[in-house]
């Protein structure tokens, strides 16, 4: 209740929740109270204009239009819920009899529905009017036909990620009946977007039908409704135009209602509940040491989680990172692909979208809460205080507009700057990231850019403002080593220069161990160790990265060092231990229970039963790894 009464709090909800209460009310009480007034006929008011008399004016037979188009509202709205109603059931069972259905019979319906949906929406619905008849019960179920296409379409799509779920199949083979499968395992884990969807095709609904009617194919005489009488009012429109404007605002402003709650409605139920209850794994405390405390920490991470609505329940790739950035450190986020790196960082930058959801029990940049600080007064500091540069830049540029302008953008967004001013600043920063002939480079676009040339402009770009903290994610993948060392060192240099921060997210151990003073090791969504550069590794799994990794000492006529299996799906992390099926060490305690990250020596914490022995070489130190 708390998430509807936020929504009607909210500009947009407020204002659908007033318009839907006044149509509804409306359709309801206009007919009572103004039923006669609507129908009384006045010889001697014939076509007449607005007057103190009749505020709208009168019909061709005298009856004030005013009165007629609010008794028109109960009609109008109730077909347009009825066609409504007649489209999401038909497109309901159109759009999930194939998740249900033989394959034949399957390719059939949903070929038969995607040929519905190539026509357009007018043109069913004249279609269907022509086999059904002109009249208002023709109409309805007109209208409500060509709703049902797109709306099967829909319905075939969510069904379909459904049906191939474990716990569909579990029922089919313990005897479940169709429709009870239908009804009991399919339908509630669909129905939160299809609800959305009918309350928005309402209002397409209520415009199909008035145009139906003024073309004199929908409502006949002698009810009405809204789109008759504008079809009546458009005969005198330049005697009286009120006669024709009113019954067409009514439609406007009544669809629009029924499409901004919808937007709400999207808003309130597209997440239903907390991701604390959603997730009662046990998740990393924050960090004990007393040097996370000290006043310069420029990110402060406790308890971060991140989770993904499923038809089935959550997903929670990222569960329960905690970590404190220092002004002027480097740190290194590492570990195989799906890992929960790169989502960690776009988390704690709030570049994650909903339907996702990001919860944590504190996550501060440059001392402001991410979570809970509106956007407005938080783009200005993240736009100036802090740089991302993602994997692949040749995305993360418009390739329609110049380098030098999309740089200039964050100057003159974020600091207010003229167009020829930003540009300078654009050019200048492309010369502290060493890019040769700037100011000719600025006005090139991406695709004029070679790789390493556009990984340097990225983090120029970050360099517009004054960054507290840079998040590199992946920022060598796919380049050459004399590119990536060129990239290092301009990291190393703007650290150095500025007091600022990094963190350096990287599949590549090797690389984040020349650059960082301090890692973070994950594994299946969880921080498994946080060490020193310098230090020996202690946890099973950051000893058999560092053992995968190559250098100059590597015995060449020696087989490679693998790790045996792969990591676990998001949706899939067992009970215990996540490494635990990986790791040659691992014991039944490991596998029924999941351990919390605690503090071996200082500055050094692992999440393991059975951290190995300082004594037990794992290529001596995480330096050690990688080849200078």
């Amino acid at each position: 209740m708390a998430k509807w009464f936020a929504a009607l709090r909210t500009p947009v909800g407020g204002f659908a929740a007033a318009l839907l209460t006044l149509v509804l009310a409306l359709a309801v009480f206009a007919p009572i109270l103004w039923h006669d007034n609507a129908f009384a006929i006045d010889t001697d008011a014939i076509g007449q204009g607005p007057s103190a008399a009749h505020w709208l004016g009168t019909d061709d037979l005298g009856r004030d239009i005013l009165f007629r188009v609010l008794v028109a509202t109960r009609l109008s709205v109730l077909l347009a819920v009825l066609a409504t109603v007649i489209g999401v059931v038909t497109g309901l069972v159109l759009g999930t009899l194939p998740s249900l259905l033989p394959r034949p019979a399957a390719r059939l319906v949903t070929s038969a529905v995607n040929i519905a949906v190539a026509f357009p929406g007018l043109l069913l619905v004249l279609f269907f009017s022509v086999i059904f008849g002109v009249g208002t019960h023709g109409a309805v179920f007109a209208v409500g036909f060509a709703l049902a296409p797109a709306f099967a379409r829909l319905a075939q799509t969510l069904s379909a990620s459904v049906a191939g779920q474990d716990f569909v199949s579990a029922a089919r083979i313990s005897g479940v009946g169709r429709m009870r499968l239908l009804i009991r395992h399919i339908l509630p884990n669909i129905g939160e977007p299809l609800v959305v969807n009918a309350t928005i095709g309402a209002g397409a609904c209520l415009l199909a039908f008035s145009g139906l009617s003024f073309l004199g194919i929908g409502v006949q005489a002698p009810d009405y409704d809204w789109g008759r009488l504008l079809g009546e009012g458009l005969n005198g429109i330049y005697v009286n135009p009120a006669a024709a404007l009113a019954p067409g605002v009514a439609v406007v402003l009544a669809g629009l209602a029924f499409n901004l709650v919808g937007e709400t409605v999207a808003g309130v139920i597209g997440v239903r509940t907390g991701l604390r209850k959603l997730a009662p794994r046990p998740v990393t405390p924050a960090r004990e040491d007393a040097a996370d405390a000290r006043d310069d920490a420029v990110l402060v991470v406790e308890n971060l989680q991140v989770a993904f609505p499923r038809p089935a329940g959550w997903t929670v790739p990222v569960r329960g990172v905690s970590f404190t950035v220092r002004a002027g450190e480097a740190i290194g986020v590492v570990g195989e692909s799906g890992s929960g790196k790169s989502l960690t960082g776009l988390a704690v930058s709030r570049l994650v979208e909903a339907p996702a959801v990001v919860t944590a029990d504190k996550l501060e940049f440059a001392g402001t809460p991410v979570l809970t600080t509106p956007e407005r007064d938080l783009r200005g500091l993240l736009g100036t205080s802090l740089a991302m540069v993602f994997q692949d830049p040749m995305t993360s540029f418009n390739p329609t507009r110049r380098i030098g302008r999309q740089l200039a953008e964050v100057a003159e967004q974020h600091q207010g700057l003229r167009r020829a001013k930003a540009f300078e600043r654009a050019v200048d920063r492309l010369r502290a990231v060493r890019i040769p002939a700037a100011e000719r480079r600025a006005r090139q676009y991406p695709h004029e850019f070679s790789g390493g040339m556009r990984q340097r402009a990225m983090i120029g770009m970050g360099l517009m403002g004054d960054p507290k903290l840079i998040i590199a994610d992946e920022p060598t993948t796919a380049l050459d080593v004399t590119v990536q060392r060129q990239l290092l060192r301009l990291l190393a240099r703007t650290r150095a220069e500025r007091d600022t921060a990094i963190i350096l997210i990287s599949h590549d151990i090797a690389v984040v161990s020349q650059t960082c003073e301090r890692m973070l090791v994950m594994y299946a969504g969880r921080v498994v160790e946080d060490l020193p550069s310098a230090a020996t590794p202690r946890h099973p799994y950051t000893r058999a990265l560092l053992a995968a990794t190559l250098d100059l000492e590597t015995d060449r006529e020696a087989s490679l060092a693998v790790i045996p299996g792969r990591p676990p799906e998001p949706d899939r992390v067992p009970n215990g231990c996540a490494f635990a099926d990986r790791c040659p060490a691992a014991t039944d305690r490991c596998r029924l229970e999941d351990p919390v990250l605690e503090r071996v020596e200082a500055e050094h914490r692992v999440a393991c039963w059975y951290p190995a022995a300082l004594s037990q070489p794992a290529k001596e130190t995480v330096t050690a790894g990688g080849a200078e």
